[in-house]
C-alpha cells in the first residue's frame, strides 16, 4: 500500500489543489479543486484510473470558483464535503471536528480552524495537514470578511501547532512559489504567529494588514455557496 499524492497549482489565484489516493484500491479524494483547472484534474483522475470518493473544500473560497459540482457531475459516486458550520445545501457531507472519512486504507480527519472564515476546516492525512487559508507558509489568512476573526484564527493556528513538529503543512495558497512547510518551521519562522507571538500581538498584526478584496469575491462566494453548480457547462 502506498499513498498517491499530487499537489496541483492554479496560477491565476495561486491556489493549490491536492489529489490523494490509495494506490491499491484507487479510492481518491481531492481538496480545493478550481473551476479553471477542472479538465486537468479530470484528466489526471481518469489517467490514473482513480475512483473519486470525496471532493473536499477547506472553506467557501472568495478568490476562485470551485469545480465541486462539475467534478461530481463527472464522477457521480463522489460526495462534496464541507465543514459543519457552512450552511451549504449542495454539500453531501457537513463534517464535524475530529470526524474522519476513509479512502481505501487511508483516512482524512477534519479539524475545525475558523478565523479566515467562520467555516474553515483543516484536514489531516498521516503526516500531512492541509490548512486551507488558516495557516499559510510564513503567513496566515486574512480575517476581514466572511465572518473572519483574528482572535479565532490565533486559537485555530495554535490547534494546528499541536500536531507533531515534523508534520508537513500544505496550504491552499502560496504567492511566492513555495509548495510545503512543516509545523516546526511555521512555529519558528512564520512572520505573523511564529516565535511564540502572543494573541494580542497576532491580532494587531492581522488587523494591520492592508489588502484589496479578491477580484472575484462578488462572483466566487455566491458560486461557491452552490458548489460551482451555476458554471457547469452544457
Amino acid at each position: 500500500m502506498s499513498l498517491i499524492f499530487k499537489p496541483l497549482f492554479e496560477k491565476e489565484s495561486s491556489t493549490y489543489t491536492y489529489l490523494l489516493a490509495d494506490s491499491n484500491t484507487k479510492e481518491a479524494i481531492i481538496i480545493d479543486a478550481v473551476d479553471e483547472t477542472q479538465q486537468r484534474d479530470i484528466g489526471l483522475i481518469e489517467e490514473l484510473g482513480l475512483d473519486l470518493k470525496y471532493i473536499i473544500e477547506t472553506h467557501v473560497h472568495a478568490d476562485h470558483i470551485t469545480s465541486s459540482c462539475p467534478l461530481k457531475q463527472k464522477f457521480t459516486n463522489a460526495q462534496i464535503v464541507l465543514g459543519k458550520t457552512n450552511s451549504i445545501a449542495c454539500a453531501d457531507v457537513l463534517i464535524k471536528d475530529q470526524e474522519a472519512l476513509e479512502f481505501g486504507d487511508y483516512q482524512i480527519t477534519a479539524m475545525t480552524t475558523p478565523g479566515h472564515t467562520d467555516g474553515c476546516m483543516s484536514y489531516v492525512v498521516g503526516d500531512k495537514v492541509f490548512t486551507g487559508d488558516a495557516l499559510l507558509i510564513r503567513s496566515c489568512g486574512r480575517c476581514d470578511f466572511q465572518g473572519g476573526s483574528a482572535d479565532k484564527l490565533f486559537d485555530s493556528i495554535q490547534k494546528i501547532f499541536s500536531l507533531p513538529d515534523e508534520t508537513y503543512v500544505y496550504p491552499a495558497h502560496d504567492y511566492g512559489g513555495r509548495t510545503v512547510s512543516t509545523i516546526w518551521e511555521e512555529k519558528a519562522f512564520n512572520t505573523m504567529i511564529g516565535d511564540s507571538v502572543d494573541k494580542a500581538e497576532f491580532v494587531r498584526r492581522v488587523n494591520a494588514m492592508e489588502l484589496a478584496l479578491p477580484a472575484k469575491i462578488h462572483v466566487a462566494v455566491p458560486a461557491n455557496q452552490v458548489c460551482g453548480s451555476k458554471i457547469i457547462s452544457e
